[in-house]
């Protein structure tokens, strides 16, 4: 069983998709992107500039872009998911992969997300806390944190590798008191994401999800919120709409799918092979082009 993980906004860059798009189907999964959108993807996905590119109205829709592309590829080949799974915004893309969402509502969705997001204005930060253990980060973060600038764990990557995100102020308290972190790094990224300063996104986004035709899955999809494989159309829906505020459990999706068998990172990025083995889980990349030769390798075998 083959699983496939969906990259997520924090993959972009100027030129992502190049290679993809020497494959025909893979070029025309991009221009049918750009037919759906308000304004076309294409083009700064390929010459930038990388600030415009990163601002989260823009960067949501490149990463799905090249993840459809890539899917496109891999279908082409003859390959199918036992299972799947994205990170943040990949969540969609993923969804589409399992035949939750026809292409087209993909990519609807995936506009609106990323509108509603940037409407809410920049309210603070996300940075990656690394070295320690996630108990330990949510201890620092609730002492860092108030009601009025709160601060949560956002993400959990993999082991040693957990991200926080709230308010820039508690951000700087958590740096302050972290001195057991091996490191942390300022993510860049438009704003608080997957904490209680996107709440003003989520009625909007709500009645977008709950309005988009939806049909169950051919195969478990692993939500971010829950970290647990399912089939329920209605988890499925509603974890869909807890994630914009909710914590993306990667650590326990990645443990989820390796457990299932292997897995490949299916859009241009290798972030997620990364941390797939930091989990001690493998991951191949579709960044890679010579993935598609090791893929025939191990199935031929």
């Amino acid at each position: 069983m083959l699983g496939y993980l969906f990259p997520g906004q924090g993959t972009v860059r100027v030129g992502m998709g190049a290679w993809l798009r020497r494959r025909p189907v893979a070029r025309a999964v991009f221009d049918e992107v750009d037919d759906l959108l308000t304004r076309p993807i294409s083009p700064l996905c390929v010459r930038g500039p990388l600030d415009r590119l990163v601002a989260t109205e823009h960067a949501q829709i490149a990463v799905t872009a090249c993840n459809l592309a890539a899917l496109a590829v891999l279908t082409e080949e003859g390959y199918e998911p036992g299972v799947v799974a994205g990170h943040s915004v990949g969540e969609l893309t993923a969804l589409h992969a399992a035949g939750v969402l026809g292409l087209a509502d993909t990519v609807r969705l995936v506009e609106t997300r990323s509108r509603l997001m940037a409407r809410v204005g920049v309210t603070g930060g996300m940075r990656a806390v690394m070295g320690l253990p996630v108990e330990r980060v949510e201890e620092l973060a609730a002492q860092a944190g108030t009601p009025a600038e709160p601060l949560v764990v956002g993400l959990e990557n993999a082991p040693g590798h957990v991200v926080v995100s709230g308010s820039t102020a508690a951000l700087d308290r958590l740096t302050g008191l972290a001195v057991d972190a091996a490191k942390i790094v300022s993510l860049a990224v438009g704003n608080a994401f997957h904490s209680p300063l996107m709440a003003p996104a989520v009625p909007g986004w709500a009645e977008a999800v709950r309005a988009a035709p939806m049909a169950a899955p051919s195969v478990p999809v692993v939500p971010n919120v829950t970290g647990r494989p399912t089939e329920d159309l209605d988890v499925i829906r509603d974890s869909l709409i807890a994630q914009l505020t909710g914590r993306v459990r990667w650590t326990d999706t990645v443990t989820v799918v390796d457990a299932l068998g292997p897995a490949v990172e299916v859009g241009d990025s290798k972030v997620l092979a990364g941390l797939s083995r930091r989990a001690g889980a493998r991951c191949l990349s579709m960044a890679d082009p010579g993935t598609l030769r090791r893929l025939a390798r191990e199935f031929a075998a």
